[in-house]
């Protein structure tokens, strides 16, 4: 028999904290698809905002590719017209999300992806219907390196049946991934572009 969904209202929003280590807090929202019929066949993109501590719910939302820009009028190419859209403000101390004491905020990306592993258990758990959705998480800038190593984590909760989830897999764009080979192509990228003065001394 199919699974009964409740029905949303296109662009419908959900919100709230994953407490992901005791006094670490992590907030994430969701836009339903701004789509009618039912939400949950439609895939699910979460986002990765960069830095680190970039503030997806803040940024990535409302300055990139949220239903509304920072004035509240609607964006024409919003990702939530073909895809219902998961922010999470990670790691913690981003944006809404926080720690009680200091010594919580993480210091590696091992750290990073066990946050996030844990804050999306929790949020599939809460919400059953994103198990089914194909899931995909997208990224830009340091969220590149953070994606890696959560889908390595996120996969690995899977398979040990910790979480249920449709993972399809990563897209990351002008991901900080290797930070000497991006710099070190920096010089000839300008100078094919046009935008290095003559003057200047081979780079």
């Amino acid at each position: 028999f199919a699974a009964s969904v409740e029905q949303r209202d296109p662009l419908d929003e959900e919100y709230g904290y994953v407490e992901v280590r005791p006094g670490a807090h992590m907030f994430w929202a969701m836009y339903h698809v701004d789509q009618e019929g039912d939400y949950s066949t439609f895939p699910l993109i979460l986002w990765l905002q960069g830095g680190p501590g970039g503030s997806g719910v803040g940024y990535g939302n409302f300055e990139e590719l949220g239903p509304y820009d920072i004035n509240g009028n609607h964006r024409p190419y919003a990702w939530t017209k073909k895809a219902n859209v998961l922010f999470v403000d990670n790691p913690v101390g981003t944006g809404y999300s926080y720690v009680e004491d200091d010594a919580l905020y993480v210091k590696d990306n091992a750290q990073i992806a066990a946050d996030l592993v844990t804050c999306m258990k929790e949020v599939f758990k809460t919400n059953p219907d994103m198990e089914r959705m194909p899931f995909f998480v997208f990224a830009e800038s340091y969220g590149g390196k953070m994606t890696v190593d959560f889908a390595l984590a996120f996969d690995e909760a899977i398979k040990n049946g910790e979480v249920t989830s449709d993972f399809r897999g990563v897209a990351l764009g002008d991901s900080w991934i290797s930070p000497m080979d991006s710099v070190n192509t920096w010089g000839s990228y300008l100078d094919h572009c046009g935008s290095r003065n003559p003057s200047c001394k081979d780079m």
